[in-house]
């Protein structure tokens, strides 16, 4: 493998792995749906777990120096450093947004999401007691701020303390939102009174332009963040987190104390750390595969599978595809278990294709008809993906 390629797995050795995106499915099936990259680890991050692993350095996790690097890595990234008197590390982005919701909301409160957003949101939010309100993205991916104004006053006439979840950036669309867009949607909130959550784990995913974080603009003061290295440098199995809260924010902090929180485990600060204090140059070359890979994909949909539309992000490893003008149902088969409780063309793909994508539907309002296609892989098992597709579409009826 090539130390400037960090895709170049071939994929028997992709087979041997042990996480859910390799044992989900059957053998035979090409895993494009969890955001899972199919990567070799930065070797800082290998390092670093092997020395604490072979020194016996598995006690309970201490974790301000993985605050201190994610401040480093802010700073050098986004010209922006957290306040780390103000973060606290977490176990995992969607915990400390659980923790979040619970602090800054009340029982039974709106929680508005810009849909089709991370199915989590969804389950998240219900699972605390609050209620999901949708806030539609436009056509082409954007920040609808008229559907922001309808949601966040019916929020507000429904709860004592609403909030607002923002995906930035976006997952499925991939839409890396302007400066301008978040201010915009910051500044309703506050005029309506809902707190800002924001999800900013795939803050370090950013193909072309320059990831702003909400907490560094003006109208964020008063929110919440949550940033992790665990999507850009494959540490799912390591995870942590950070929450920051804006200057304006109040004592989330003493909040949190309130609901025992979970943190990051001690190997999952070691990881975090090492990736965010010396994987750049990892980083940066997997950032030049993405770009390749986004428009590898771009490419191959218009002359394999010019019914998919494809609108292809600034950020992130996922596609959103609409495949609806492919008309594809839930296939018949013998047993629901096949299907993997997928609906529509993501169940037809599985079924007919062997390839498993992420089904729209989970993602709420809109995403019927679409499918998120995991392209964090080689040029090779991409095609693979890409040409099964074609060839189920055109002999299957």
């Amino acid at each position: 493998m090539s130390s400037a390629d960090p895709f170049a797995l071939p994929l028997d050795q992709l087979r041997q792995r042990t996480s859910e995106k390799w044992r989900r499915y059957p053998a035979d099936v090409l895993p494009l749906w969890v955001a899972e990259m199919d990567v070799a680890l930065a070797a800082p991050v290998v390092e670093s777990l092997v020395t604490a692993a072979r020194s016996g350095d598995l006690g309970y996790p201490s974790p301000a120096r993985y605050l201190e690097a994610l401040a480093s890595f802010a700073a050098r990234h986004w010209g922006w450093e957290p306040d780390v008197s103000r973060a606290q590390a977490v176990g995992n982005v969607m915990g400390g947004v659980s923790a979040a919701v619970s602090v800054l909301t009340d029982p039974g409160d709106t929680v508005v999401v810009n849909c089709p957003v991370y199915p989590p949101f969804y389950s998240y939010v219900a699972r605390a007691g609050r209620v999901v309100a949708e806030a539609p993205l436009t056509p082409a991916g954007r920040i609808d701020l008229e559907a922001l104004e309808a949601a966040f006053a019916q929020a507000r006439e429904r709860s004592t303390h609403p909030a607002y979840l923002l995906c930035s950036p976006h997952n499925p669309t991939g839409t890396l939102h302007r400066p301008d867009e978040l201010a915009a949607a910051a500044d309703l909130a506050r005029h309506h009174g809902l707190r800002v959550i924001s999800d900013e784990i795939h803050a370090p995913l950013v193909l072309e332009g320059t990831f702003t974080p909400l907490l560094s603009l003006e109208s964020g003061r008063d929110a919440v963040a949550l940033l992790s290295a665990s999507k850009a440098f494959n540490l799912a199995g390591a995870p942590g987190a950070v929450l920051v809260a804006g200057p304006e924010a109040g004592d989330v902090r003493s909040l949190l104390a309130t609901r025992s929180v979970p943190g990051p485990s001690h190997l999952g600060v070691v990881a975090q750390t090492a990736a965010l204090r010396d994987g750049d140059a990892w980083l940066d070359a997997v950032l030049a595969h993405l770009l390749a890979q986004r428009d590898r994909l771009a490419e191959r949909l218009t002359t394999l599978l010019p019914e998919v539309h494809y609108t292809p992000g600034d950020a992130t490893y996922l596609a959103w595809l609409d495949a609806r003008d492919l008309h594809l149902a839930t296939p018949a088969v013998d047993s629901p278990a096949e299907l993997d409780g997928l609906t529509g063309p993501a169940a037809w793909l599985l079924a007919h294709a062997r390839v498993a994508l992420s089904d729209g539907a989970a993602f709420g309002t809109g995403g019927v008809g679409h499918v998120r296609l995991n392209f964090a892989t080689s040029p090779e098992v991409l095609d693979e993906a890409l040409a099964r597709i074609a060839e189920a579409l055109g002999t299957v009826g």
